[in-house]
Formats: C-alpha cells, sequence, structure tokens
C-alpha cells in the first residue's frame, strides 16, 4: 500500500521533540514490512540535504490577500523511504519550527495551511497514495482539504485519511477570521467542525473529518476520551470512539542502545553491566559533579520543561529528596519558569541536583547509559520514549501511572523478580518522594537490582510490532472509503 506521510518535523532533517522521532522511524518500520511510503516536512532552516533537487517547481496556494507559490524539493530516500520537502522561504526560512522566545509565530496559520495544500498538490504529481498519514494539527487541514473543498477532485477518489494525536495539549487555536484568510468555507465555523469557543480549531478538524483516528499509546487513548486529559475535544474524540485507537510508539534501537552507543563512555550488555560504572562516572564529569561518591544513585531527567512534564512536584518535595543519599542530574529547555526553577534548586542544593539548561543529544544519550534511575513524574504523557529508551540502558524507570508510561512500565515486585519500574499513581509531591524513597530502598540490594536492571533491558519495543498495527489501520481505511461514496462535507462520525 502507498502511504504518504504530512508532519511539521521529522528526524534527521527537523526536530523539537517525540513526533520527530516517529515521522524518522515508523516510514522506514512500514517500508520494511513492504509498503511504498512517503514522507512530507517543510524544508526549515535547520533542514540540511545532501543533494537537494527541486521535483516540483510551482504550487499556486490561494490566500485572500494574494496567491504564494511553492515547491517541492526531494531529499532523496532513506531506508527506502522517499522524502520531500515543501520550500517556501518566507515562512519556513527562521530560527525555530513553530516560535521563537516571545512565543509562536503569528502567521502559524497560513505557515502550516500552505504545507497542507502543498502536501495534496504535490501528490497529483508525485504520486496520490491510498492513505495520508496525518500528524498532530499542524498538518491536520488534509483531511479537513481532502473532504471538504477537493472532495469533487477525482485524484482523491477512495483516498482515506488516519490522523495521529501526539499530544491533545497542542491544538492549533486561530480566531475566526482565519478561515476566509485561507480561503476555507465559513460553514466549517460549526460545533460539529472546527468551531472551539469562539476559535477556529485545526486538531477539531482533524478529528471530526479523518476516517480513523490514532494516538501513541494504548492508556492515552482512552485518557483523552476523559475532561481531564481531553482539554476541551473529549466529546468529539467520544462520538469517534469506534475509529479511535491507541498504537503504542517504537523505538530506534539503532540510535538507542548500550552496546552502541556512540556517545557513552563505555558499552555494556545485561550479560556484562560493569562498564555502566564508567558511564556513570563520565555522565557526572560531564556535569562538573566532582568528588561524588561512586556508590551513590543518580537520577537522571531528560526533559522538555514544561507544566505537563510534572516538575512542579519536584519543587514541592525537593527540600526533602536532598536529604537522601542520591544525586539528580537533569537536562531540559523549555518554558522559562520551569528552566528557572532548576537553576533555583541547582544553587539551593548544589551537591544534589546538576542542571544543564540545553537540548543536548550527546549528554542525553550520557544520561541514559550513565544514570541508575531515570524519573519522568508526567502530569501526562500520550507515550513517552526516555522511559523505553531507559529500559534498554538498565536505568530504572520512576514514572507516573499516566499514558504511555502506564503501558510501559511494569511495578517492580522484588521477592518474585518481575517487573521493570516504580510507578505511582495520585499526582503529588508525596506520592512522588514516596516512589523515589521505594527506589532508592530497592537500590540498595544490588544483587536484587541488577535483576530489575535485566528485566527492563530485555524488553523490546521496537517499531516493527507497531508498524504492523498500524498496517491493520490503514487496510481498514482503506476498505471504509471503498465502501463509502465520495461526498462533500461528509463528516465521519
Amino acid at each position: 500500500m502507498h502511504i504518504a506521510f504530512a508532519a511539521s518535523e521529522g528526524v534527521p532533517f527537523s526536530k523539537t521533540g517525540g513526533l520527530a522521532d516517529v515521522v524518522g522511524a515508523l516510514p522506514r518500520a512500514l517500508a520494511a514490512l513492504g509498503h511504498q511510503v512517503s514522507v512530507y516536512l517543510p524544508r526549515y532552516r535547520q533542514t540540511k540535504l545532501a543533494d537537494p533537487a527541486t521535483v516540483v517547481r510551482s504550487i499556486t496556494v490561494p490566500f485572500d490577500d494574494k496567491y504564494r507559490f511553492a515547491s517541492i524539493i526531494t531529499g532523496g530516500s532513506q531506508g527506502g523511504v522517499k522524502f520531500y520537502f515543501v520550500e517556501y522561504p518566507e515562512f519556513y526560512d527562521r530560527d525555530g519550527l513553530y516560535g521563537n522566545p516571545a512565543g509562536d509565530y503569528p502567521d502559524n496559520a497560513e505557515r502550516f495551511a500552505l504545507f497542507s495544500r502543498a502536501v495534496l498538490e504535490a501528490s497529483k504529481v508525485l504520486g496520490v497514495p491510498q492513505v495520508f498519514h496525518c500528524h498532530d494539527w499542524q498538518s491536520a487541514l488534509v483531511p479537513v482539504l481532502l473532504r471538504t473543498i477537493y472532495a469533487e477532485d477525482p485524484a482523491f477518489v477512495g483516498v482515506g485519511t488516519v490522523f495521529t494525536i501526539h499530544n491533545m495539549g497542542y491544538q492549533g487555536l486561530f480566531p475566526p477570521e482565519t478561515l476566509p484568510l485561507l480561503m476555507l468555507p465559513w460553514d466549517l465555523f460549526t460545533m460539529s467542525k472546527m468551531e472551539f469557543f469562539g476559535q477556529v480549531n485545526f486538531l477539531k478538524g482533524a478529528l471530526a473529518y479523518a476516517d480513523f483516528i490514532t494516538t501513541v499509546s494504548r492508556k492515552y487513548s482512552q485518557e483523552i476520551q476523559t475532561a481531564e486529559y481531553g482539554f476541551g475535544l473529549e466529546g468529539v474524540l467520544h462520538a469517534r470512539a469506534a475509529t479511535v485507537t491507541g498504537i503504542l510508539n517504537g523505538v530506534d534501537y539503532d540510535e538507542w542502545s548500550p552496546q552502541t552507543d556512540k556517545f557513552a563512555a563505555a558499552q555494556y550488555s545485561p550479560q556484562d553491566l560493569s562498564a555502566k560504572a564508567k558511564c556513570k562516572q563520565d555522565l557526572l564529569a560531564a556535569f562538573g559533579v566532582a568528588n561524588a561518591d561512586p556508590k551513590l544513585p543518580v537520577i537522571g531527567i531528560v526533559s522538555r520543561f514544561a507544566a505537563q512534564k510534572g516538575f512542579d512536584l519536584i519543587a514541592q518535595i525537593m527540600d526533602r529528596l536532598a536529604r537522601e543519599e542520591m544525586i539528580v542530574v537533569a537536562l531540559g529547555a523549555g518554558d522559562k519558569p520551569y528552566e528557572e526553577l532548576f537553576l533555583r534548586l541547582n544553587k539551593q542544593f548544589p551537591n544534589k541536583i546538576a542542571v544543564k539548561v540545553a537540548y543536548d543529544n550527546a549528554i542525553a544519550h550520557k544520561i541514559e547509559a550513565g544514570a541508575d534511575m531515570f524519573l519522568m513524574p508526567s502530569r501526562y504523557e500520550p507515550c513517552g520514549l526516555n522511559q523505553i529508551y531507559s529500559l534498554k540502558y538498565g536505568t530504572v524507570p520512576i514514572v507516573r501511572a499516566t499514558g504511555g508510561l502506564d503501558d510501559t512500565i511494569e511495578p517492580w515486585n522484588a521477592r518474585a523478580g518481575k517487573g521493570t519500574g516504580f510507578k505511582f499513581t495520585e499526582y503529588n509531591g508525596e506520592a512522588l518522594l514516596r516512589t523515589i524513597k521505594q527506589a532508592l530502598e530497592a537500590y540498595r540490594d544490588q544483587t536484587s537490582w541488577q535483576v530489575l536492571m535485566r528485566n527492563g533491558m530485555s524488553k523490546d519495543f521496537s517499531w516493527t510490532a507497531s508498524a504492523r498495527e498500524y498496517g491493520k489501520v490503514y487496510e481498514r481505511v482503506k476498505q471504509m472509503r471503498a465502501a463509502t461514496p465520495a461526498t462533500s462535507e461528509k463528516v465521519l462520525v
């Protein structure tokens, strides 16, 4: 089957978060299963192409003020996947993908509307897929356009859409006048389509018009249909429950494995864990922690610094956690209040918490390889990847039981020798502190701890199984489209 991905970022070309990892890895896994896969991305300033060539010279995209003309650049093939880039420097040749330190770019609606239209028009030249697989609000207009403006276009008869929610917290909200600016019909501004408390909601449009909706873990697919996690769209998702499913993200073990990690000070395996001590020493040196007792457990954090990630809980307990025999190393960047929080905690407890405010892939690898535990106390977590990386490195996860964290981590039972980590349910500092203390206590029995490490290292969350599940969804969408007459304004609920 031919599947075309449309997404706002994808490794190795552009990245701000886990979406990019998925868009980099899932297409390759699908291609390995025999599917034909194309990936469309914007060509940002950070996009580095070895041998770019123009394959579609001009695509006309109408806006109400003027026409804009984009082109399509090929990035060649990788792992059997063809990569194409929408080039329009006025929109994409910027320092950030979505914004700058002052906030989101004010023309994001126009930027990603142009991207969505260009993907559809380019596919007419480069090959119309059987299914468009779109990701997050930035490509949400693809299913909207297909069922409205392009509904009568014979090129897209029988073409289906799958829409993946990577994070319900980001929806693409814009003022009502955005619709005429983008040359979209006003009748989309209704409660059953794109209207959301007086604004235009791109994500809601995709939820209304896509043939099938997926998200990135089984638990999260259930959570987003509740008021606590649905961000106001739980009713839309609940109405579409028959076409909503959760498929756990896989990980790329070519990049994340202690046996091959080029950033780790030494390689190790479940059969020989001895070199992890050298990785810990290297990690502490990278954070400038001098003369630390090598027997002290190290708790690692690699994260976007944002409210979602549960760091307010760390602030609640750090004065008591600092009394424990352990060291915290934290790497991340994001919202200024949380960057300042970690820097403040570092000043307050310099011997207990070391911090680097940055995005640094090499240091992230060093944390996975050198830490003894990995902390993710998230308020919500659609899937999470770092806890899965941590399992492979024998770096025991401490997580809150939400979304993909709940799906991937099994509670440790020392008596039975079963389980892969530690988790808590209540979102409060006391529950977090209690769970960290349980982990620190378990760490004191190194014989038992190594059983726990090896349990995690034996888990396999590679992309193959997830790709097969997506293949089943594509087949279902193909059959749905074959049974559905081409009708404009058809909302599949």
